[in-house]
């Protein structure tokens, strides 16, 4: 029996070449089509290295996810100057629900390290041989994210101060909770950021290791990885955070295991829980009361 035939290269071959659609009686590959037309996937397709000239099996894989980061890093900028014309017109809910897509979008990127950490750190170190100096600080949708969000910074600011408020107020109870769910959206995008950065981070770690001593390509230790990742995007939202905590006192709680009780609604404010509880059986006459009002 031969040996020289081998399935696995003729399904490679046969990969390369038009395929023939039985249900649309047409040859998809051909770059014809209208959806191959509209997406330019001719083009898409022929962005990563040849195999022919590929020094790792791993390259596809590694170019593909870089490339797809560098596209989702475009929307999500894209994404967030919107938010920043919503912003300036106080159009708050069309802000939360665009900077929910954001947030979903950099949890994508961030899902898709996942992808490269299926690399072993011998097979990177044989495509790294070829990446010059090159290093994540010279990404494109890196740096275009950062200052999108600089611009979505401002926007904050300016929002913030046609309301009069500060964001210390902005988190004070009982007031601006348009406000707040704007903040906390904000955050969770940055969160989101974040997240990418650290889910990099482990990826390094994995791959050539963290250390002093471990150099990335472009000359810095990759020790300052962990400081960069925790780099906020809107520090003064984190900061509001400290400015509560170091006024907080611990007066006005209940003492651990004291009963909880009764319809104040300042103790159950004061225990933490929800101030609308001692409201939700309203007498009759309170019912009939509101409606008179």
């Amino acid at each position: 029996m031969s040996t020289d035939y081998s399935h696995a290269e003729k399904l490679k071959h046969e990969l390369t070449q038009p395929l023939f659609n039985p249900m649309l009686k047409k040859w998809v590959g051909k770059g014809e089509l209208d959806y191959e037309r509209y997406l330019h996937t001719q083009t898409l397709l022929g962005l990563q290295s040849a195999e022919a000239e590929r020094v790792s099996h791993d390259e596809l894989m590694f170019q593909v996810v870089h490339q797809s980061q560098e596209l989702y890093l475009k929307l999500a900028s894209r994404e967030v100057v919107e938010v920043v014309a919503e912003l300036d017109k106080d159009a708050l809910w069309a802000v939360v629900a665009r900077l929910a897509r954001v947030q979903r979008i950099l949890q994508c990127i961030s899902a898709e390290m996942a992808i490269l950490e299926t690399m072993t750190p011998e097979a990177y170190q044989v495509i790294r041989r070829s990446l010059g100096n090159g290093s994540g600080q010279e990404s494109p949708g890196y740096n275009t994210f950062r200052l999108a969000a600089t611009g979505l910074e401002s926007a904050l600011e300016r929002m913030l101060a046609r309301r009069n408020v500060t964001l210390l107020q902005v988190y004070t109870a009982g007031g601006h909770e348009d406000l707040k769910h704007v903040c906390e959206n904000l955050l969770s995008m940055d969160e989101a950021f974040q997240g990418w950065l650290f889910a990099h981070f482990q990826l390094v770690r994995r791959t050539i290791g963290v250390d002093r001593s471990v150099k990335a390509l472009d000359g810095l230790p990759t020790q300052v990885l962990a400081g960069r990742m925790t780099l906020p995007l809107f520090r003064a939202l984190w900061d509001v955070r400290v400015e509560m905590t170091a006024s907080w006192k611990r007066e006005g709680g209940y003492a651990t295991g004291e009963a909880r009780g009764g319809s104040d609604v300042h103790a159950a404010a004061r225990a933490g829980g929800c101030p609308m509880h001692a409201h939700a059986a309203p007498t009759a006459f309170a019912q009939e009361h509101r409606s008179q009002t």
